[in-house]
């Protein structure tokens, strides 16, 4: 329960300092959200969204996931939760920006790059092999010509980002609203050791350093 008991004690922070103070907030999002932007990110526990981009309660729609990574549109009885979320929050909550979040040292990216779990039991990484494999592909071609260090999880990384802004236009009520203008696709990097996030200028295709003027 030490785990569990530090939550508890975080919580009782929580309900003693910020819900008391921020009561009127809270009363309002129970009656809804209207986030500006949906945060597309990893599991990670290093790499949160809401810390890294400093946001309140209900300014930003999460979708945390090993990878950061969007599957391709599939029309098919797969339970697909990722999918799921980008659709409640474009079609319903009309939520006008989406992001794309990577980070380094990712522990998926670093799977896919090395394989160390091909072939291995769903419960022994079979899933995490599994879910991987959207990019396995370019990562056999990063590991073959890169080798599996640092350099090559980060090239892997930027490539995962750029796959899921992909993919987020395979859906068509994504790929719709972009074209009428209603809505951004974003991609993004955060370096955990230099606490530097660097956003991807698609047009350049090249992630650039975002300043803190």
């Amino acid at each position: 329960m030490k785990g569990f008991g530090n939550l508890l004690e975080g919580y009782r922070r929580f309900r003693t300092n910020r819900y008391e103070t921020e009561r009127g907030m809270w009363k309002d999002l129970a009656e809804g959200q209207s986030p500006r932007a949906v945060v597309i990110a990893c599991s990670d526990s290093r790499a949160d969204p809401a810390t890294i981009f400093d946001t309140d309660p209900g300014e930003i729609f999460v979708v945390r996931n090993v990878a950061n990574l969007v599957p391709p549109f599939e029309a098919n009885g797969g339970r697909h939760g990722v999918s799921a979320a980008l659709e409640f929050a474009v079609t319903q909550l009309k939520v006008p920006e989406i992001v794309v979040m990577g980070h380094e040292r990712c522990g998926g990216i670093q799977a896919a790059l090395t394989g160390c779990f091909h072939g291995a039991a769903a419960g022994e990484g079979g899933f995490v092999h599994r879910w991987m494999s959207q990019i396995e592909e370019p990562a056999n071609e990063i590991a073959q010509s890169r080798g599996t260090g640092p350099e090559a999880a980060r090239e892997l990384e930027e490539v995962a980002i750029r796959q899921s802004l992909a993919n987020l236009r395979s859906f068509p009520f994504v790929k719709e609203r972009e074209d009428a203008g209603e809505l951004v696709l974003l991609g993004c990097h955060f370096s955990i050791s230099e606490g530097q996030l660097y956003l991807l200028d698609e047009a350049e295709d090249t992630f650039r350093p975002v300043t803190t003027d």
